[in-house]
């Protein structure tokens, strides 16, 4: 069976969305197909809401509708307190565990010179500024346990500590629910490392 051009755009654009094959694309073609038109609608509204509502704090650089966003202007956040992450998927799943009540700052990504990202193609600039006079006592540096995130990090607490800034890390180590023998090394050594008395 040929698709109608139509449908043959749809299924070719959701292909293009990041975990999503042809098939799986094939198959949320035919449920929008299927679904009736309001439901269609809706989702055409959304995605193109999302694109013209949707942009970057411009304190954290955090996606938000209003500026500053909620966070960055709430009165309960700690403002000495500030979270630095790579994107702002990160931010949302550090605001999930409810364990953070400081601001926060996106970076934007990683340092990477592989692929042609240095720290000046990330918000750095921005941060150094804001802690030059935002009353921050402390820098949560909570980029990725990779190579990227470590060599960002390493770079950051270069930076920040002559400011008279603390700077920590977020602990790596076991998920909960994990065992020892099925986690990899360097998490083990990571999980060593950042151990605390009890």
């Amino acid at each position: 069976m040929a698709y109608t051009p139509a449908l043959e755009r749809l299924v070719q654009l959701l292909a293009r969305l990041p975990g999503i094959g042809e098939k799986t694309a094939s198959r949320l073609a035919f449920f929008v197909l299927a679904a009736d038109n309001g439901y269609a609608a809706d989702l055409s509204d959304a995605i193109a809401r999302v694109k013209s509502d949707t942009r970057f704090c411009s304190l954290c650089f955090g996606l938000t509708e209003d500026d500053p966003c909620s966070i960055c202007s709430s009165p309960e956040r700690r403002h000495d307190l500030v979270c630095v992450v790579e994107e702002p998927s990160d931010l949302l799943a550090i605001e999930r565990s409810h364990g953070f009540e400081g601001l926060y700052h996106v970076l934007q990504g990683a340092i990477s010179p592989l692929d042609g990202r240095g720290p000046e193609q990330l918000r750095i600039r921005e941060l150094l500024a804001r802690l030059d006079g935002d009353g921050v006592t402390e820098l949560v540096v909570a980029t990725n346990p990779t190579v990227e995130g470590e060599a960002t990090a390493v770079y950051l607490a270069r930076l920040v500590k002559p400011m008279g800034i603390t700077v920590s890390r977020i602990a790596h180590g076991i998920p909960v629910g994990g065992t020892l023998e099925y986690t990899d090394n360097v998490t083990v050594s990571r999980a060593l490392e950042g151990r605390r008395e009890m």
